[in-house]
């Protein structure tokens, strides 16, 4: 129960670290490399938009997206969207949109990248098998290949996903149209909103 506790107090301080940047991570796509390897374990079950953008909660008087730190497995930085109060039909559409898009983004990335990492590891072991070489040297250290001998993997593993990349990025774009239209409309709404108010204190 203590462990849980001080693990929650700790998710909370990363999350607020993170939201001092939170404007220009969202504004871009590139996200942080976060470490791992295939000797970790694998995410288990229905695989989600991250634990952490679950378990934080922002605080109360907040009015902004929270960005947190990047998903260990996928790379990408999780996000806690803001509800307005009150949020409109067009508010709650795009921001539905947005979160169904970063747990299908997310989705994708975890599987492409254990993916990746599990066919690496096999063709090293397999590259080192046939040289009758074992996975770990005299001193216990792991044996690589040079970037030669890996460009064979890096060519073959782009060659046989390049449909899904292919497919991936249409409906990535095919997202971000859509999000980037909604986001134009409320923006409208809530200057024409912000207008109507102007011109009511000024007529009282």
């Amino acid at each position: 129960m203590l462990a849980g506790t001080a693990c929650g107090a700790v998710g909370k301080r990363v999350w607020a670290q993170e939201f001092r940047f939170s404007v220009s991570d969202f504004c871009s796509k590139k996200c942080a490399r976060a470490a791992w390897s295939p000797n970790d374990p694998e995410p288990k079950g229905k695989v989600t938009a991250g634990s952490k953008t679950l378990d934080f909660c922002p605080p109360a008087h907040s009015s902004c997206d929270w960005i947190g730190p990047p998903d260990k497995y996928s790379n990408l930085r999780p996000v806690k969207f803001y509800i307005g109060e009150p949020e409109s039909p067009l508010e709650q559409k795009l921001r539905t949109l947005r979160q169904e898009t970063q747990d299908w983004n997310q989705k994708f990335w975890v599987n492409q990248n254990i993916t990746f990492h599990k066919e690496k590891e096999e063709f090293i072991l397999s590259r080192l098998k046939a040289s009758g070489l074992k996975e770990r040297d005299e001193n216990g250290r792991k044996r690589t290949l040079t970037a030669e001998q890996m460009a064979d993997f890096y060519k073959d593993f782009l060659c046989k996903n390049f449909d899904k990349h292919a497919c991936y990025n249409r409906d990535w774009y095919k997202r971000n149209f859509s999000i980037t239209y909604l986001m134009g409309l409320v923006a409208i709404k809530r200057i024409w909103r912000m207008l109507a108010l102007k011109r009511k204190k000024t007529v009282n």
